[in-house]
């Protein structure tokens, strides 16, 4: 298998620091390796995507000097495919329709001590089965995935993936992915949001088999949805990349930099007369 990264991001605003960090990284990873590095756009909410971003993301990655082969694949060409994945998984009992909005799922989850957070995995606010056995047609809201019978549907089988990099908590080598740890902290996540037809975690897995990639470089922030990813890849029989893990770019107060975070943008940078080896040794690559 050749190896193969990607660098997915979303048209909803301006490349920063840390998007500079990731794609130059995972570009490097394949050129070292002698093989390819992939862009794809992730443009599933279609009502923050503008043309105008995804335009200044090809301009941006290319003034950094990364090259990739085109067409660029893009999500919102294949709704349609997502969807025969949604069908096939309703039809195997492992779907449910959610009408609860994030007011019913914070009442759910309302701890008995006042103040106390609700719990939270990697997908939010742990769903707390409110709509699990309520019967809904299925265009009635969210399309949830059953987590304890898609288990159960799989015959609990060991489950992990391999980490090349580190984890938030040191993680690193194979890690175990645990039916206990999916059923209590990570829960009936949504496969299919009313207003996208599908959701980040659906795409992302059946994209990435799509593309043939062998090795997902992301964000440290990203590492617990692994856990999902991995789970629906053993659902849908589609082979397992290995994952790299990063650290993340962090603003001057060690906070998480965002697409709001103007300030960082790559754009600005280049305008600034910053160059493109200027920027990644910025970033310490």
């Amino acid at each position: 298998m050749t190896f193969t990264t990607r660098f997915a991001p979303s048209p909803t605003g301006p490349l920063h620091l840390g998007h500079a960090y990731s794609a130059a990284l995972a570009y490097d990873m394949a050129q070292a390796q002698g093989g390819q590095f992939l862009l794809r756009i992730e443009d599933i909410d279609q009502s923050r995507a503008r043309p105008r971003w995804e335009a200044q993301i090809y301009r941006d990655l290319a003034w950094l000097g990364l090259s990739w082969p085109e067409p660029v694949m893009r999500q919102s060409d294949r709704f349609a495919h997502y969807q025969q994945t949604l069908d096939r998984l309703w039809h195997q009992g492992l779907l449910y329709a959610c009408t609860c909005n994030r007011r019913d799922i914070l009442a759910a989850t309302a701890a008995p001590q006042e103040g106390a957070e609700p719990p939270i995995g990697p997908d939010g606010i742990i769903y707390p089965g409110t709509c699990r056995h309520a019967g809904h047609a299925r265009d009635a809201g969210a399309l949830r995935l059953d987590m304890s019978k898609a288990l159960q549907w799989l015959g609990y089988p060991p489950l992990s993936f391999f980490e090349d990099g580190i984890g938030p908590e040191n993680e690193t080598g194979e890690i175990a992915v645990q039916p206990a740890y999916l059923t209590r902290h990570v829960g009936d996540v949504v496969l299919a949001r009313r207003d996208m037809g599908t959701s980040y975690h659906l795409a992302v897995v059946l994209d990435d088999a799509a593309q043939s990639v062998s090795h997902v470089v992301r964000g440290r922030d990203l590492f617990e949805a692994t856990y999902i990813h991995r789970l629906l890849q053993a659902l849908l029989d589609l082979p397992v990349p290995r994952y790299h893990h990063h650290r993340l770019i962090r603003d001057d107060a060690g906070k998480r930099l965002a697409k709001r975070d103007d300030a960082r943008a790559i754009a600005l940078y280049r305008e600034n007369g910053v160059s493109p080896e200027d920027l990644r040794a910025m970033v310490g690559l």
